[in-house]
């Protein structure tokens, strides 16, 4: 049973992938489809000008020889009809063979009118009755073409007399709808179609994926490219439109890298212009809080110092995120570094500020972890995960530390025993400035997007998960060296 569902699931799996391969829009599917449609527009338009055009310049038509071949039959055995008829009858049948289709439609096959003495010695089968024809060849002049119509089909007529008066017209069929739905009827215009087709689709597919190859090269390089690789593209084609597309695409980013430029450099001069402000204002605060007594002055006075504070942290990360931007743009050769060593040193300086909030700190750690990257980088990645766990962590709190090897990577492991962040929410805090709702701890929205750009800086990635404490368990993994 189980095996019958997974065939099942299997085959499912497969008309799902047919299905959308058929659905999903496609541009070489789309080139495709024009050449075909092309091919079988230039084919209709073949087709029909030469079923239209057909007795114009028809072979028997230019063949003197069989007009006089036809004269000299009836000239000498004009006194035998029977065998006169026989013999016209011989010849018309050579003729169709000859001139015919090769597939014997008798619609289109040119007929035979043979006069002597202004009567009729032989009519093909097929010509028209009555006396219209006969009249029309009586009085046609010899070797002109001319076209006959009666009534229900035009024909192009030439004809020819003998040596002895007898007067040879051969009739042949001119363009016209019934001939092409003849012609359709009998396969001449699907059937070439049907039978090239198959020949047509691999050379069609194969060109079109030869012609598309520049493109896919400049579409993988675009796909490679991290959101602050802005140089301009290594592919230059030698094509018109690739150039034209390519040169578009490096316009486009330079513009988008001299915006970008434009704005870490005004929030960086304006996070500089701040510091200034902020320090002078704290030292004021401080000195008036040491030199009131008045427990009401006091609070107020405290509660500008939390501001100041948390305004001088905001700055102070604007400044560390500009400068981690400005420096991964310049793409400057990362350094060894050891990441044990690293992370030893910056627990030292977080344990005071993780004592000041009573919440200890443990780290666990492997020797010899060492990375090619930029030490400010990490630094500032370790302190914001650390800082963040002792901010969230209540009095009494362990938050644990952890660095590790796991197969060519470098594992960084804090955890926590504050909240936690909800599941549907975790993919949004790596955004600047967003917060989560319902969130008691004070914060600028800053912290994981450094991190985050820290991390891809050194090719690695953030995961959030939920801690064995009970709180959040942040994972960074780089590439070990």
């Amino acid at each position: 049973m189980q095996a019958a569902a997974g065939t099942r699931r299997q085959g499912a799996s497969w008309l799902s992938m047919a299905w959308r391969a058929v659905t999903e829009p496609s541009l070489v599917r789309r080139l495709l489809v024009a050449q075909m449609g092309l091919l079988a527009l230039l084919w209709t338009v073949v087709f029909i000008y030469a079923a239209t055009e057909n007795g114009t310049d028809s072979p028997v038509l230019k063949e003197t020889s069989v007009y006089h071949a036809v004269a000299a039959v009836a000239d000498d055995l004009a006194d035998a009809p029977a065998r006169q008829y026989h013999s016209l009858a011989a010849l018309d049948a050579a003729i169709h063979q000859r001139y015919a289709d090769a597939e014997g439609v008798a619609e289109l096959a040119p007929g035979l009118l043979v006069l002597q003495r202004s009567a009729v010695v032989y009519r093909s089968p097929h010509l028209p009755r009555g006396a219209d024809a006969e009249s029309f060849v009586a009085s046609a002049v010899s070797d002109a073409r001319r076209t006959f119509d009666d009534g229900r089909q035009k024909w192009r007529v030439r004809v020819v007399t003998g040596t002895s008066g007898a007067r040879v017209a051969i009739f042949v069929p001119r363009g016209g709808w019934h001939v092409l739905i003849t012609l359709a009827s009998h396969g001449y215009y699907l059937a070439p179609m049907v039978i090239s087709l198959p020949f047509l689709l691999l050379p069609a597919w194969l060109s079109i994926r030869l012609a598309l190859r520049p493109w896919r090269r400049v579409a993988q390089e675009v796909a490679s490219r991290g959101p602050q690789d802005l140089a301009p593209l290594s592919y230059r084609g030698q094509h018109q439109e690739l150039a034209a597309m390519v040169d578009s695409v490096d316009a486009l980013m330079a513009r988008v890298s001299e915006a970008s430029a434009r704005e870490r450099s005004f929030i960086a001069d304006a996070a500089h212009e701040l510091r200034t402000p902020l320090a002078a204002m704290r030292i004021n605060v401080e000195a008036l809080h040491g030199q009131t007594a008045d427990w009401r002055q006091r609070e107020l006075l405290e509660g500008i110092l939390s501001s100041g504070n948390r305004a001088a942290r905001l700055v102070s990360q604007l400044l560390v995120l500009m400068r981690s931007d400005a420096a991964a743009s310049l793409g400057d050769a990362g350094a060894l570094l050891s990441l044990d060593e690293l992370l030893q040193d910056r627990m030292a300086v977080m344990s005071g500020l993780a004592g000041a909030r009573g919440v200890e700190l443990e780290l666990q750690s492997v020797a010899g972890v060492a990375i090619v990257g930029w030490r400010e980088s990490l630094v500032s990645l370790a302190d914001n995960l650390v800082d963040n766990a002792i901010k969230y962590s209540p009095r009494g709190g362990v938050v644990r530390v952890g660095l590790w090897h796991v197969e060519g990577w470098a594992v960084l492991s804090v955890e926590d025993q504050g909240p936690g962040i909800a599941p549907e929410l975790r993919s949004r805090v790596f955004d600047r400035f967003f917060r989560a709702p319902k969130q008691e701890q004070g914060g600028s929205g800053l912290g994981l997007a450094i991190a985050l750009g820290a991390a891809r800086r050194h090719g690695g990635r953030i995961e959030l998960t939920d801690g064995e404490q009970g709180g959040l368990k942040v994972e960074v993994w780089l590439p070990a060296a």
